[in-house]
């Protein structure tokens, strides 16, 4: 009877968000706070169906976070279409870097000060704190590969890096604790955690994003193969720069970040070069998979989807498109996984009243800071600059964090202190930040738009 009420519930969840997706949408709140409620009232706060503790459920938990921020991380490469020497790049880096270690600073001095932890405890909760989330930041994001909104651009690039530069200060943190080896005088740390495996992770994933994609492209265009089955395609990207960048020491959350990267950027060129030579290629219209631009037949026909794969106009876009929108759908469905358990652990050993005004001060103080002083917008509207300082959403990127530092044997009075701390700071991000986003955003776009067509905001 269990295993048939929990067909029920998920095929009642999954419906009932497909059909109510579009007023949701118009209301002051988001999936992420229905799922969360969806996961308390199945929890033992309600009908008690589901049990999960974070210690006792790490391994398990772990490994669904990972998988969650892995497709996330993929997808948000994927979206980001500008180059490289595009100057919109320059704040989603200052935001993943610079503002990223001003965060941990600040949330560590917090953490000795207010909170009388340890330097490798504050340390360790500050980077698990401080990445941006990939996940529930969907509603801040581009909103397509053609939106060059310099805040939805910057918030995407942060969420898409952080979750790989934060690594390194969550092992200086367990290295501290004692649980990871930082060598002499921190020289493995700079070495190793820091260097190499950054370096590593990135340059793997651009690598088997490129070589990946540009072998799909040569066997679809020349011999018409590779043709279909492009959701495996999206999951062996995922799975292949994850595992050799874990296999040669690096970060995989960078490497899955760079493949998507990667295969946008052979998309963008692709495209770019042949618009130069020929009738340019409505790429929304081939992110469809039934519809492409091309003067030569009528706009709108429906045209067969192995012609598009194989097409030397359409073949990048088609393939790239096809990627994100599986990709897109898999972040759902992780999305709704996770923050139905999540909701399903809350209670007294995973909430604290502490963490509750530790998360104003990250959301109202620290975060700002770190934004104006790390990656300082100049020339950018004071609306934007605020809005980039609010939306620094948390979720189950620091919940995958968590569940790492849990693994690596950290004291289990810590962790279960650190553990409520987080989950109730990720919980209050929820609620606030997803109460906030519709509104916000819907002003902001509202004058943006009047500002595109040259009339005052106050009109």
């Amino acid at each position: 009877m269990q295993a048939t009420l929990w067909f029920i519930i998920v095929g009642v969840l999954l419906v009932v968000m497909a059909v109510s997706s579009s007023t949701v949408k118009r209301l002051p709140l988001t999936t992420s706070l229905l799922y969360l409620v969806a996961g308390v009232a199945l929890g033992p706060r309600g009908l008690d169906l589901v049990r999960l503790d974070p210690r006792g459920d790490a391994a398990l938990l772990e490994r669904l976070t990972e998988i969650a921020v892995l497709i996330s991380l993929f997808t948000a490469g994927l979206k980001l279409r500008n180059p490289w020497n595009d100057r919109r790049w320059r704040l989603p880096l200052l935001l993943a870097t610079s503002s990223m270690v001003l965060t941990i600073a600040l949330v560590a001095i917090a953490g000795v000060t207010l909170l009388a932890l340890s330097l490798g405890a504050a340390i360790l909760l500050g980077a698990i704190l401080a990445p941006t989330d990939p996940v529930l930041a969907s509603d801040v994001q581009v909103e397509n590969v053609g939106d060059r909104d310099r805040l939805r651009f910057a918030l995407t690039g942060e969420a898409g890096l952080n979750d790989g530069t934060a690594f390194p200060f969550v092992m200086l943190g367990l290295g501290l604790l004692g649980v990871h080896e930082l060598g002499e005088a921190g020289a493995r740390w700079l070495a190793i955690d820091l260097g190499w495996a950054v370096v590593a992770g990135a340059g793997v994933g651009w690598l088997i994003g490129t070589l990946v994609g540009r072998l799909v492209l040569y066997l679809r265009r020349t011999h018409r193969e590779a043709v279909g089955l492009d959701d495996l395609l999206a999951l062996g990207l995922i799975a292949l720069a994850y595992g050799v960048a874990l296999a040669v020491a690096g970060y995989g959350f960078l490497a899955v970040f760079t493949a998507g990267l990667a295969v946008r950027r052979i998309e963008r060129r692709e495209t770019s070069l042949r618009s130069r030579a020929e009738a340019p290629v409505d790429v929304r219209a081939v992110a469809t998979g039934a519809i492409v631009s091309d003067p030569a037949r009528d706009r709108d026909s429906v045209v067969d989807r192995e012609q598009l794969a194989t097409e030397a106009a359409t073949a990048p876009a088609y393939m790239a498109d096809a990627a994100l929108g599986f990709s897109e759908q898999l972040e759902r469905i992780a999305e709704l996984a996770v923050v139905v358990l999540l909701g399903s652990m809350l209670g007294p050993r995973t909430l604290a009243w502490e963490g509750v005004w530790f998360a104003a001060l990250l959301f109202v103080v620290i975060r700002p800071l770190a934004v104006f002083v790390g990656a300082p917008m100049r020339g950018a509207p004071r609306g934007q600059r605020w809005l980039a300082a609010w939306f620094g959403i948390r979720g189950i990127g620091s919940l995958y964090y968590l569940l790492f530092a849990i693994a690596h044997a950290v004291p289990p009075a810590l962790g279960e202190r650190v553990t409520a701390i987080v989950i109730t700071v990720i919980v209050t991000s929820i609620v606030v930040h997803g109460v906030s986003v519709t509104p916000l955003m819907a002003r902001y776009q509202r004058r943006t738009n009047l500002a595109r067509h040259g009339v005052p905001a106050a009109n």
